[in-house]
């Protein structure tokens, strides 16, 4: 079945406040087309009634008399009408009033036609004056008049306005909401994830503004899974490989418990110390290794010297290099440093001399190294046990791989198969290389640590 294509959010927004705004321009429009046309009709009777006044006020205009009784009727027009909002005059051409509608209103005379502006008494007037060939005539308006009607068909509008503003404002809200309602259903299906569905959201199903975001949003969940996944592998190792040392410890206890003399019992506390000091061992390279998990928190980083770092392994791990007869010793040039974490780059080494120790048989030699080459300060640990084939340097890396195990001696070690990954995890939180191969004359390891260049 074909899907649609999804809409882009910018057209669905645009379309919908474009139709809002059309509709409420559409209403605006039209309730101020009727409030004016209804204050003009107004407007313009009342205009008809003014001028009806001045003419009715006006001496021979149109051949008709003064009748005797109209400045009679006058009052009574005043009263119906109010006074008048227009008044009217005509002048001779040398400055002589013929006539003025309304005597309160003092038109000045002009002798140039044209529109002005006059004041007469507390009053301004609009005044127009046009000559003619045998006089001038005048009208003037009240500018009060004008801004009373100025306020009265303002004071109309602002309802109409506030109303069309509510309901525009509701429509611009309903338009925003359909055209944004993609948002809300990419964080409804983000909601709806969890840790046993983590698979990422269809990008076909949403606008295209959406995808970046929702590549980001999958993208992290695959990590997500990922870590997860991970996590759960690390938890089921962890249980299976503390299965056997806790085993192990029971049966060294069952054996010290069935001792019959002072011998066995010895041989039997001697092994069950052997076998605390390989899981608490083991517990500790498992802490480590969880601190170095890529959620952790960033590197405390400072400049550190390598060298100084290779002496100090050293000297922590000579005593055990002694019970071994093993030649551990340190060789350093110059003062290499870093920007690190000293604590971090101490489990690294630490787990790199650890591991030399368990695979260099009695007699045997260990050089800690810190040194700059061609740019790059190194950290180096080279053995002379039994290295390990170029088909295994590579899986050597994976928690809890132990490859043969054996010692150059024949005898079986005990490692935990986390130091290498151990040490690994650190050179890559710090951006540097870490490298096996075999030690200079083609007997042992070598482990190199690369770091960048400063």
């Amino acid at each position: 079945m074909m899907t649609r294509p999804v809409q882009s959010i910018q057209r669905r927004v645009l379309v919908w406040t474009m139709g809002a705004l059309v509709v409420g321009a559409s209403l605006l429009v039209g309730s101020a087309y009727w409030t004016l046309t209804h204050e003009m009709g107004e407007v313009f009777e009342d205009n008809l009634k003014q001028v009806a006044l001045a003419v009715a006020n006006h001496h021979g205009t149109y051949g008709m008399a003064r009748s005797p009784s109209l400045a009679e009727q006058l009052p009574r027009v005043y009263e119906e009408y109010g006074k008048f909002e227009f008044a009217t005059a005509a002048w001779t051409r040398s400055g002589t009033l013929l006539h003025a509608s309304d005597p309160s209103a003092t038109l000045p005379f002009r002798s140039r036609s044209g529109l002005s502006v006059v004041s007469i008494g507390r009053e301004k007037w609009h005044l127009y004056t046009i000559v003619l060939d045998d006089g001038i005539v005048q009208a003037a308006q009240r500018d009060s008049e004008r801004e009373a009607l100025a306020r009265e068909t303002t004071t109309k509008l602002i309802l109409p306005a506030l109303l069309m503003l509510a309901l525009l404002a509701i429509l611009l809200t309903l338009a925003l909401r359909r055209g944004l309602s993609p948002l809300a259903l990419a964080a409804s299906e983000v909601t709806t994830r969890s840790v046993e569905a983590l698979h990422p959201i269809a990008l076909s199903a949403h606008p295209p503004e959406l995808h970046l975001l929702i590549g980001a949003i999958n993208d992290l969940m695959a990590r997500l899974g990922s870590a997860l996944s991970l996590q759960r592998l690390f938890l089921a190792d962890a249980a299976h490989e503390l299965r056997t040392p806790i085993t192990a410890l029971r049966l060294q206890l069952q054996l010290l418990e069935r001792a019959s003399d002072e011998a066995q019992r010895e041989a039997a506390l001697l092994q069950l110390r052997a076998g605390i000091d390989r899981a608490q061992h083991l517990v500790e390279q498992l802490l480590q290794l969880s601190r170095l998990a890529p959620e952790t928190p960033a590197l405390r980083r400072e400049p550190v010297d390598l060298a100084e770092l290779a002496r100090a392994t050293v000297g922590r791990f000579s005593a055990r290099a002694d019970d071994r007869k093993i030649d551990l010793g340190a060789v350093t040039e110059g003062s290499p440093t870093v920007h690190a974490d000293v604590q971090q780059l101490a489990i690294l080494l630490n787990n790199l001399v650890d591991n030399a120790l368990r695979h260099t048989p009695a007699g045997g030699r260990i050089d800690v190294a810190a040194q700059v080459e061609n740019g790059r300060p190194i950290l180096s640990v080279t053995d002379s046990g039994p290295g390990i084939s170029a088909a295994e340097r590579e899986r050597v890396f994976d928690r809890f791989y132990r490859g043969s195990n054996v010692s150059a001696d024949g005898h079986a070690t005990h490692g935990s198969g986390l130091g290498l990954a151990i040490a690994r995890a650190v050179a890559e939180r710090h951006g540097a290389d870490i490298t096996l191969d075999e030690a200079p004359g083609g007997t042992g390891l070598r482990v190199s640590v690369r770091f960048p260049a400063r």
